[in-house]
């Protein structure tokens, strides 16, 4: 006969212990996460720029920032016109801001800021709807890529930035998509 120490030992014994399983490393993951994460801090470092110059004449200093010549240079390198419609119509803009609206402005870009930071830690907890909201949201954008490019297309030109962009929301989308049931599956 077992004393019954020995019988709860022996039973102790029995009982497989369970672990929970480890979420598998995902560095595509955690590239992608890295990427809205800087993202949502460089919208929040917009906001706060262009909240601290609202009282300044702005229309003056973006045409001041789009004559510079390191301006120049990268537009060229990037292959984009500062002559074209989207950024004379951005200086349009900029030259009918008021005050309030500078501010409105920086107030939207932090709210712009909330979905890739939200999508960001989200995804870093593996949450399976931020997963979900950064694939609509990369998801939403690559039509208008796609026309933006046909657009350069036709004019004869080609941006490479505009390019890469696409490309990068058409991974990310294929990715977290195809890889949701290992990325975000809930351990019961």
């Amino acid at each position: 006969m077992m004393s019954s120490e020995q019988e709860a030992r022996e039973a102790a014994r029995a009982v497989p212990k369970v672990t929970p399983p480890l979420k598998k490393r995902a560095p595509t993951l955690y590239a992608i996460i890295i990427f809205k994460l800087i993202k949502g801090l460089l919208c929040i470092g917009l906001a706060v720029f262009i909240y601290h110059e609202a009282d300044k004449d702005m229309g003056a200093d973006y045409r001041k920032l789009m004559d510079s010549t390191v301006v120049k240079r990268v537009f060229g390198t990037l292959k984009l016109h500062p002559e074209s419609k989207f950024f004379t119509g951005l200086r349009d803009s900029v030259d009918k801001l008021t005050e309030t609206g500078t501010r409105h402005a920086a107030w939207g870009a932090v709210v712009l800021s909330l979905f890739p930071l939200v999508e960001g830690i989200g995804l870093l907890f593996r949450v399976p709807w931020a997963g979900w909201l950064a694939i609509g949201e990369s998801a939403f954008f690559i039509p208008i890529e796609f026309y933006e490019m046909q657009k350069l297309a036709i004019t004869g030109h080609f941006s490479w930035s505009i390019a890469i962009v696409t490309v990068t929301n058409i991974i990310i989308v294929w990715y977290l998509y195809a890889y949701r049931d290992v990325l975000f599956r809930h351990h019961v």
